[in-house]
């Protein structure tokens, strides 16, 4: 018998494979990795500036002249009104409490001598105070000898100060209301430091022996400055160090049983209005406890995730002491990651060991102790009296690791995009493009940036113990790069894979770099025995879910806020996100109400309820962010108010909207919607590409064509507006170009009484073909991921969305500063010399409905709701909720000025804003961009004609035209054209026709 056949050994060989495959799975799942072998006695630095950035903090502390340079003790304090001859937008004023600070201006520039007796590396540090302004970040550049000195240097932020406005208070319902955050500026003392948080030490600058010149210049918001000097930190010692230095108050402990217990919902000031007290109600230990109602009763979560960031609590000690500290936290959102976060006590951090207190991942709260690992506490000496807590976002070393993280995608972008001008974006699979020969150094690099990703792998998985999920693409990708140095020949086939892998790999940076935790309270004890149990047991959770499942039978999730019952009140129904609603409600409850006395029931509803409750009878008084096309479809329909009834007070408050943020609204010389948002078109472009190909932004579409060969020879695109857009999974053509070329001829959607397109003209014609030509002639790509596509350098210009702005600055840290968006591209006018940049734009709106019960009141509200103040309460509330990808694009010009935009940014938008145009609305109008599209496609697929194509479709849009004209009781004239004096709108309740 052989001995394969043997049971005595299949058995145990069973028993082996499977030890062993649980041995291999368990090292797997548990993270436990090492790839040294892969870069061990590699020189990782070689080639790093051959296709990386060459103005890194790094590279620059690592510059050869810098080899021996010290780190000075000494002090270097500057006369702050010293200041040279070309400084500008500057003055001395008397500011918070101070008699004189420096105050620089938004647009200023501040210069300063300094005599430096030793050379070296020096910080700079800075005692500011946040002037009132719109409530974005204050920035500024810092200038070192009249240079940026390093990538970083260029962008220094300097957060605000923002407190409760007033009170909790609650509702008729008996939840709690949160307070509004308000501006409550106060001194701060910084380093200059990194505002992504990657470095967590301070900037260090060199400066030379003997005079160096040292600048700031304003970016966006004033600042007022009490105190600048150029010092170096003080190092922050170790506990051991710390406790041996203070030793005496060290060991002297509070009385036994002492505990001050201060609940994270009650801190008094913030880095930014979104870090407020929120609510939990998934956990019975949570402080207050509620299941029913919203009761505040924590702070932090997903809004407290971004380094820098932070939250001071103003405290009592009982009596001196040296207390342990222990915060009551739950970090739940990042599996496999830590959360940390700098304890600062008095505006300093004790010791080193209080600068990243640790939150592993875990469901539950947990009290976590400022400790060793051995479990003994660090004791924090507080005299008796009051004291200030400040909680901040750090990324500790781990920032360290992000920052390589970014600048590997940033590599491989390069090297992506020096592979697409030899093979395209589609190559041919069956084709050697001889890659190791065209690009021996893009092959070369690709083995040294899989030794790097390996090694940032192994960093990652030793600093937090375990194989982060995120960390999954990072693997993959040194593994193909590993392979393609190995195989060239097999980039081609892989080259779409492997830019997917290099965005997917820039979206886990985003979100390692995201470390957010909730806080229930923190504690100062006398010792670790003091402290409250937290711990909540399985039969504990089970009964809570079954009472909050019980609950839930008898809560209306969609009535917000106050409701009033059996009363004459105004039902206002918004077409939005929870956040939205709910930050609506609280704005009339906290001051629509109490100013005007009406009542206001508010009703979160999915946008296809609307239309049918008022067939039905039972809609709204008001109706708030609807599309921009409602108003006046549902004017035809004879369920919208006509709002110049309210004459005076509409055209005092239209002064404040554009015209064409509500000619869309407009039909048979009334008005039946009010602006919301408007949204419109500009041009995005890469800097660092636009360089690298020798292009310059262009200003007309003569100048588009001309830089297209180049970028086409590169194997890049530029992006137009296409009608096969994609949302989703769903086609949803998007015409803005084809409109903008209309109007930028000349032309226009509709004649004047619109009865008829007029795309059909000379200069519609034009612009037709020139659309098309785009696609057919210049092959401009017709279906594109515009995010992903720029974000990886194959689409570094084109038109679109301002919104993406917002998108670019939170989501692609990695081409952070390279990137900038302009007007868009627009027809010269010959004879003046005028460039026409008309763009479309399209957002939201507000509509009082028939039969509204109580119109004057309804139109009370809508004033109110359409104004500046409101609206700019709006937008900083929503995006103090969602963050700065949400930033409110409201149609109202006033309040744009005061919405958290730079001020380049803000000057590009309000000049491009002057070119914005609506397309009206009317009767059978949904026809127009549907045969458009068609006539479009035709011509582009099926090689037709273009004037002919559009005038066949411009017959057929014509048709309908008449057709709905004829179904909505319009008087039909012998020459076709519109009798808008005679037309009776269509009554929703009668049996005509079209009903």
């Amino acid at each position: 018998m052989s001995i394969f056949k043997s049971k005595k050994f299949i058995v145990p060989l069973i028993v082996v494979l499977v030890v062993g495959g649980l041995v291999l799975w368990t090292n797997l799942s548990s993270g436990v990795l090492d790839y040294h072998e892969k870069y061990e006695g590699i020189d990782l630095q070689l080639g790093e500036t051959e296709l990386g950035r060459t103005d890194t903090y790094i590279q620059y502390l690592n510059k050869e002249e810098f080899k021996d340079a010290d780190v000075p003790n000494e002090i270097l304090p500057i006369n702050l009104f010293d200041y040279e001859k070309g400084s500008y937008g500057i003055k001395k004023e008397a500011v918070g409490g101070e008699n004189a600070a420096l105050r620089m201006d938004e647009k200023s520039k501040a210069e300063w001598t300094v005599d430096v007796k030793t050379a070296g590396f020096y910080n700079v540090y800075l005692e500011y105070y946040p002037m009132p302004g719109r409530g974005v970040d204050i920035e500024r550049s810092f200038l070192l000898n009249g240079k940026v000195p390093f990538r970083g240097a260029d962008a220094l932020t300097f957060s605000r100060v923002f407190v409760d406005s007033g009170k909790i208070e609650m509702d008729n319902q008996g939840n709690q209301i949160r307070p509004t955050q308000k501006e409550g500026p106060c001194w701060q003392s910084v380093y200059l430091s990194d505002a992504t948080g990657f470095e967590a030490e301070p900037y260090r600058f060199y400066l030379k022996q003997g005079i160096n010149k040292i600048s700031f210049v304003g970016i966006n918001e004033s600042i007022a400055i009490r105190k600048l000097e150029i010092s170096n930190q003080a190092e922050i010692l170790p506990y051991a160090e710390f406790a041996k230095k203070n030793e005496a108050a060290v060991n002297q402990k509070p009385k036994a049983n002492t505990l001050v217990k201060v609940q994270g919902e009650t801190a008094q000031r913030r880095s930014t209005p979104s870090l407020y007290a929120s609510y939990d109600r998934g956990s019975g230990s949570t402080e207050p406890s509620s299941i029913g109602k919203v009761v505040l009763n924590k702070t932090g979560g997903t809004q407290w995730r971004v380094a820098g960031d932070w939250i001071e609590i103003d405290f009592e000690a009982p009596e001196d002491g040296a207390y342990v500290f222990a915060l009551k936290g739950r970090q739940s959102y990042n599996r496999g990651f830590v959360a940390m976060r700098k304890i600062m006590i008095d505006g300093a951090v004790p010791f080193l060991e209080a600068s990243q207190l640790r939150y592993e991942f875990s469901s539950v709260w947990n009290m976590e102790v400022l400790q060793n690992e051995g479990g003994t506490p660090y004791r924090i000496p507080l005299t008796k009296g009051k004291h200030t807590l400040r909680m901040e976002v750090t990324l500790g070393e781990f920032g360290t690791f992000l920052s390589e993280l970014s600048d590997r995608v940033y590599n491989m972008n390069q090297m992506y995009r020096k592979i697409l001008v030899i093979t395209g974006s589609a190559p041919d699979i069956y084709r050697d493009y001889h890659l190791e020969k065209a690009l021996p150094d893009v092959v070369e690099q690709m083995g040294l940036e899989s030794k790097r990703l390996y090694k940032v792998i192994d960093d990652v998985i030793a600093y937090t113990g375990t194989n982060n999920q995120h960390l999954a693409v990072a693997g993959t990708l040194a593994a193909q790069l590993e392979a393609f140095h190995e195989d060239p020949a097999d980039i081609p086939q892989k080259l779409k894979n492997f830019k997917t892998n290099i965005s997917s790999l820039g979206t886990s940076i985003n979100t390692l770099r995201e470390t957010a935790m909730d806080v229930d309270y923190v504690c100062f004890a006398d010792d670790v025995s003091s402290l409250p149990e937290v711990n909540e047991t399985g039969f504990d959770r089970a009964i809570r879910e079954t009472q909050m499942f019980g609950n839930s039978f008898f809560s209306n999730a969609n009535r917000l806020g106050n409701v009033y019952e059996g009363q004459e009140s105004l039902d206002v129904w918004i077409v939005a996100g929870r956040d939205q609603s709910s930050i609506l409600k609280t704005m009339i409850d906290d001051t629509f109400t109490p100013e005007t006395g009406i009542t206001v029931n508010v009703k979160l509803i999915d946008v296809l309820t609307l239309l049918p409750a008022v067939v039905a009878g039972t809609g709204p008084d008001i109706a708030l962010t609807v599309a921009q096309t409602e108003p006046v479809n549902y004017a035809l329909r004879n369920a919208a108010e006509d709002l110049m009834q309210f004459g005076p007070e509409l055209e005092e408050l239209l002064k404040e909207y554009p015209e064409s943020s509500y000619e869309a609204f407009k039909f048979n010389g009334g008005l039946y919607g009010l602006p919301e948002t408007q949204n419109y078109n500009v041009l995005f472009y890469r800097t660092d590409i636009c360089e690298e190909l020798g292009i310059t932004v262009p200003q007309t579409w003569d100048d588009v064509i001309k830089l297209l060969p180049v970028l086409q020879r590169n194997n890049m695109q530029f992006a137009v507006p296409s009608i096969e857009r994609k949302i989703g999974n769903t086609i949803n053509p998007d015409l803005a170009n084809y409109y903008a070329q209309l109007y930028q001829r000349g032309g226009r959607l509709y004649n004047e009484d619109h009865s008829k397109t007029d795309i059909s003209s000379p200069a519609g014609i034009d612009a037709f073909e020139f659309y098309t030509k785009l696609f057919t002639s210049y092959k401009l790509e017709l279906q594109y991921d515009f995010l992903n596509r720029f974000r990886s350098g194959e689409m570094p210009i084109g038109v679109a969305d301002y919104s993406n702005f917002n998108t670019f600055a939170v989501f692609a840290p990695e081409i952070d500063g390279l990137w900038e968006f302009d007007l868009v591209p627009g027809m010269k006018d010959p004879k003046t010399g005028e460039i026409n940049r008309s763009v479309q734009s399209w957002g939201t709106s507000s509509m009082m409905l028939k039969p509204a019960n109580q119109k004057e009141d309804a139109w009370e509200f809508l004033k109110w709701w359409s104004s500046s103040e409101t609206q700019v309460r709006f937008g900083r509330e929503l995006e103090s909720v969602m963050g700065k990808s949400a930033r409110y694009a409201t149609a109202n010009q006033v309040a744009f000025d005061q919405l958290a935009w730079g001020t380049k940014e803000s000057e590009i938008l309000k000049e491009q804003w002057k070119w914005a145009f609506s397309l009206p609305e009317v009767a059978g109008g949904y026809y127009t961009p549907r045969h458009v599209t068609n006539a479009i496609r035709k011509v582009i697929n099926d090689k037709e004609d273009p004037r002919e194509t559009l005038l066949d479709y411009v017959v057929t849009i014509d048709d309908e035209l008449e057709n709905k004209r004829s179904e909505f009781n319009f008087d039909i004239t012998g020459t076709g054209s519109l009798d808008y004096k005679n037309w009776k709108p269509l009554d929703m309740n009668s049996k005509k026709k079209g009903e």
